[in-house]
């Protein structure tokens, strides 16, 4: 059985976070080091998505992820199994992960052996919006069966990110989501977002993820 190595994150209630997160990303540049923050309902295939993108680019890109969920420690060991260097965060009950949290996680890791950091954040469309992880770009997921209108119901997770990634596209024959109206939903919260549409399962649509992930890491470490 796979050995996960567990961090235990906890909230500091009297960090400024926006400040924090600023300090981080400087720490971050100095270092070249991205980091990617990626958000989902559970089920959405950040894991998934997450363990394709470390296959298809571990040639080029020295990536490491830090898992975070309230218990458990399921998706780091999947990702180790699959070859993937991964630590698990533990936010002790809390439904969302801030500046201060993931450095504590960072912390764990060398990042003199990373190009770039993935961190799959808590599972839901509500609280990982609301706080800034001192990310250099943060990324929503939504799948196929949870329906077009994600966008309407929670606004403020695709105002706020840098990319969506529609994933599980080989269940649109099966499902009522409409491509064009989601596009049109999002891009009233966030007109210049690039939106991905990807199959984890049979790999349709994701080289121009890759593309887009493997130019932002670039761009940041060349500075």
């Amino acid at each position: 059985m796979a050995t996960v190595k567990l961090i235990q994150v906890k909230e500091d209630i009297l960090a400024d976070n926006s400040q924090a997160a600023t300090s981080l990303r400087g720490d971050l540049r100095r270092k070249g080091v991205f980091l990617l923050n990626l958000m989902a309902a559970p089920g959405a295939g950040k894991t998934s998505l997450i363990r394709e993108t470390a296959a298809q680019l571990s040639k080029d890109l020295r990536l490491a992820v830090m898992e975070a969920d309230i218990d458990s420690t399921v998706d780091a060991e999947a990702l180790i199994q699959s070859g993937v260097h991964a630590i698990q965060l533990h936010t002790g009950g809390l439904c969302h992960l801030d500046a201060a949290m993931v450095r504590q996680g960072l912390a764990e890791l060398d990042l003199s052996a990373w190009d770039a950091v993935i961190l799959e954040n808590v599972g839901n469309l509500v609280c990982p919006a609301e706080f800034d992880t001192g990310a250099v770009k943060s990324v929503a997921i939504l799948s196929v069966p949870e329906g077009d209108d994600k966008p309407l119901k929670y606004p403020l997770m695709f105002q706020t990110v840098d990319a969506v990634v529609v994933n599980k596209t080989d269940y649109l024959s099966l499902a009522a989501f409409d491509l064009i109206a989601f596009g049109d939903r999002v891009r009233r919260l966030n007109p210049m977002v690039p939106i991905f549409e990807v199959s984890c399962r049979t790999g349709d649509g994701l080289k121009p993820w890759m593309d887009w992930f493997q130019s932002a890491v670039r761009e940041w470490i060349r500075g």
